[in-house]
């Protein structure tokens, strides 16, 4: 083969440079007619929806709704959790009022069992004092009935003042004496109460004392400082008013106030009050006379 054959070529021809540029010119040209009928559309031409949705009046109204209820689902919320705590300080103050009560029963039952105990006990002791009283009392009588059997001859001196001292008690007392023995006996049947001053119970010598304050007399608070004032007098020559007291004149443990006609009056003891009785129902050791 000759050196200048033609030797086909395998690379593409190259496109000339005027049809590039009529190429270039159609494309221009179409894409400006789409942009120019883009722009020449119709004003009221719906946007395109697929890619952005504006909220609308009822989705507002919706979202408007649901944050009414949030609202009230936590006024709710707050609501029951004030309940509870209300309900909580219910029961604890009912829990603390029970526990004090229960503990105001405990003490007062622990203080009425005090009580009573207390009660028997000075039951217990005025009774052993009652006792030993009337030891006292029956010995005090044993020993009058031996001096006066040991003083037979001092008889008709007695039997004097015997009819001296019933002379005295058919006779009303007066002034002072009718003062005392009006209270004295006033005052029977109220209660006899250890201490006790009136106006409705007494001890035997806060009625002695009261008695003798209503006839503008004041005598000392204790029997035995009672008995030691005025002067002493023989039981068979008492008169009304006069001090009786049972013991020892210094060391008297009961007074009481004669009131004529052979009785006395006196704040006996618990069981019994204020009482009227006959000397010979229980004997006094000795008399005083005050008036």
């Amino acid at each position: 083969m000759s050196h200048t054959a033609h030797i086909p070529s395998h690379r593409k021809p190259r496109r000339s440079a005027s049809k590039l540029a009529l190429r270039a010119g159609v494309a221009g040209g179409v894409l400006g007619t789409i942009a120019v009928a883009g722009a020449a559309g119709p004003a009221n031409a719906e946007p395109v929806t697929e890619t952005i949705e504006m909220p609308t009046l009822g989705s507002l109204d919706a979202g408007t709704g649901l944050a009414s209820a949030v609202a009230a689902s936590a006024d709710a919320s707050q609501q029951e959790a004030l309940d509870q705590s209300l309900q909580t300080q219910e029961n604890a103050a009912l829990q603390k009022a029970a526990k004090e009560a229960k503990q105001a029963k405990a003490e007062a039952d622990r203080k009425a069992a005090a009580e009573r105990a207390e009660k028997a006990r000075l039951k217990a002791e005025q009774e052993r004092k009652e006792a030993a009283e009337r030891a006292t009392r029956d010995s005090a009588r044993t020993q009058l009935s031996t001096t006066s059997s040991s003083n037979d001859n001092g008889s008709s001196s007695d039997s004097g003042s015997t009819a001296s001292q019933s002379s005295n008690e058919t006779q009303a007392p007066s002034g002072s004496a009718a003062a005392i023995v009006a209270f004295a006996r006033a005052q029977i049947g109220d209660a006899y109460v250890s201490g006790g001053t009136g106006p409705n119970s007494w001890d035997c010598s806060g009625l002695v004392q009261a008695a003798y304050r209503a006839a503008g007399i004041d005598l000392p608070r204790i029997s035995y400082q009672q008995s030691s004032m005025g002067t002493s007098v023989s039981l068979s020559n008492l008169q009304p008013g006069d001090v009786l007291y049972w013991g020892s004149r210094s060391g008297s443990y009961h007074v009481a106030i004669y009131v004529g006609g052979g009785k006395y009056v006196g704040a006996q003891n618990p069981s019994s009050g204020v009482v009227e009785h006959t000397m010979d129902w229980d004997t006094p050791s000795g008399a005083v006379r005050i008036l």
